[in-house]
Order: structure tokens, then sequence, then C-alpha cells
């Protein structure tokens, strides 16, 4: 049954049309910025898209920056709420049904093809967009990387600052600005600790700092990571998204067992995570919102600090296990009583 959902999904053009339209933008914005060399100003547009000139290593987080905040939900939400309501509403659920397997069985294998295909669209843009910015930006100084990425003056992206997601929910992702909050020192690659004064920081002899930092992009913290330290951030940042993608996915899922439009859906979960994203911004909410979907999407760019700060992605993996978990249990709980007759 899994096999034949998987067939399904990925037999449909309209699967990957999404996908590529995904990791399309991304290269659209990359082929811009390489023309005309003008990235947004630190603290501006998408997380790491004002240090991408001087290194492409950092192309798939700003990527994955892009269509976090609308594109990527947008696809999850259509194809998980196509799931059941469109086989209820072309009338192919009964005779699926007929089958000598139980709905039981069928929902999950739904649910694994939703989980393939956010795991196949987050590795594709971050594959694609990976080729595109080293191919567009090359490698990178990572001197100029540290020189380009402002310091960040409090941990946890989602709570303290615009940067880790939860404060803006579903908004862009951008790093701190360093107008908004005291600049803390940090001293730059190769320099000796303590080398800040006066809340400047001392930027040591530049061959000395590119020799220290070869082969190295910078957290957002402005230490240099190596590449497999960087790869590793990454898919850390990835399977994060993963599981934020699948709180979507069970919304939608639950809401396809709902109706038999898969178009009342897929409305219907973006409703709720339009909804979650204006509940976020307002003060007034503030009582819920660490309960709210959309509340620490963008934490995933703690992983990118150094040390990356845990305390905002331990709370969005929990909330969004949360979701899934509630929502799986009350789509198995009307799927299995639903009169696919109707």
């Amino acid at each position: 049954m899994i096999l034949v959902e998987l067939r399904k999904l990925f037999l449909r053009t309209r699967t990957w049309v999404t996908i590529g339209l995904l990791c399309l933008l991304p290269a659209i914005v990359a082929v811009f910025l390489a023309t005309t060399r003008i990235a947004p100003a630190p603290g501006q547009g998408a997380a790491f898209l004002s240090a991408v000139l001087e290194s492409g290593s950092l192309y798939p987080a700003a990527a994955l920056a892009l269509v976090l905040p609308i594109f990527l939900p947008v696809a999850v939400a259509v194809v998980a709420g196509d799931t059941v309501a469109g086989e209820s509403g072309a009338g192919t659920l009964r005779y699926l049904l007929v089958r000598p397997v139980g709905r039981t069985k069928l929902l999950a294998a739904k649910l694994f093809s939703v989980v393939v295909f956010v795991v196949a669209t987050v590795a594709a843009v971050a594959g694609t967009s990976y080729v595109v910015g080293v191919s567009l930006f090359g490698a990178g100084d990572p001197v100029a990387v540290v020189n380009a990425i402002p310091q960040i003056s409090a941990p946890g992206g989602g709570g303290g600052s615009s940067s880790g997601g939860g404060s803006s929910g579903g908004g862009s992702a951008t790093a701190n600005d360093p107008a908004d909050a005291p600049t803390p020192a940090v001293n730059a690659p190769g320099a000796a600790p303590g080398a800040a004064t006066g809340g400047n920081t001392v930027q040591s002899d530049p061959t000395e700092a590119r020799e220290r930092a070869a082969d190295s992009v910078a957290s957002l913290s402005g230490d240099a990571l190596s590449p497999a330290d960087l790869a590793l951030r990454l898919l850390g940042a990835m399977l994060y998204i993963t599981i934020s993608m699948l709180g979507v996915g069970a919304i939608a899922l639950f809401l396809s067992t709902v109706t038999t439009s898969s178009l009342g859906a897929t409305l219907g979960a973006l409703a709720a995570l339009i909804t979650s994203q204006v509940l976020v911004t307002l003060d007034a909410a503030a009582s819920v919102t660490p309960y709210l979907p959309t509340r620490y999407w963008l934490a995933w760019i703690d992983f990118f600090r150094d040390p990356i700060f845990l305390r905002d992605i331990r709370a969005g993996l929990l909330v969004q296990l949360a979701y899934v978990v509630v929502l799986m249990l009350a789509a198995w709980a009307n799927f299995t009583t639903k009169d696919v007759a109707q």
C-alpha cells in the first residue's frame, strides 16, 4: 500500500512541478544577486542573504529561509489536503477500501507519502541551492563572511530575536539587527581572547585570519565553521524544517478526512496557519503563543549559532510532534468511522 501511494504521488506531474517551482525561486534570487552583486544589508531580508555573495556554501540556508514562510507550507498543505479528500471527491476511495487493506493501514500509507514528499522537497531545495550557490558565488572567503554576518546579542532565535522565527511567526527570517540592541564584543577568527573593547571588535591581521579559518564559513556568532560542521548544521536545520512541515501536513490530512473537497482541506490548513501567524505577532495572545504551530518555525537558524541554542529548537520539536500526534489520532478516529459512500 505504501508503494502504491508513493507511485501515485510521484507519477503526478503536479508533484514535480511543485518541487521544481520551490527550487526555482532560490535560483532566481541567486541569479539576481550574482548579476547585480547587491545583497540586502545585514539584518534585512531573508537570513544569510547578506553573506551569500561571499560564500555560496551558505546559500542552502538562505534558500530554506526564502521558501519556508509561505511557499513550502502551501505545497505541503496542497499535497496533504488531497490525500483522502481527493480520493473521496473523485469517488475512488470506496474502491480502495474494497481491497483487503484496513483503513488504518491506508491512512498510515498516506501519511508516509506526505512525509516522503516533505523530505524530498526540503532535500531538493537545499541540494539545488548548494549547487547554484557554489557555482555563482564560489566557496567563499571566510573572513569576509564573518564581516558580512551581524553579531547576535541574545540566544534563542525563536524567542529573543527576529531571526529564530518565533516572535515573527512565519514571517521573513532575518538576522538580528545590531542597531536594535547593544552589540557584544565578539572576537574575529584569529583574534586573541579579550581583544574587543568598548563594544567594538578588534580585527586581527586579515592574512592570519584567512590562514586560521581556511576552507571555513562563519556561524551567526562570527566563529569559523568547517565544511563538515556546516554540513551537519545544515542537516539539522533540514530535519527541523521537515518536522515543522509535518505539523502542516497533519492539519491538512486531518481536514482531508473531514471533507470530500481537497481544496477545502488545503484552504482550511492555510487558514489555520495564517491565524497562527497573526496571533504570534499579537501581544494580547501571548498566553497561547508558545502553543501555536508557527511559533518556532524559524528557530532552525539557531543551528548556525556557536554554540547552538537549543531552547527554541526543543520547544519547536515538542509543539510540532504534539500537533502531529493529536491530529493524526483525530484523523484516524474520523477516517475509521467515515461513511465513504457519501
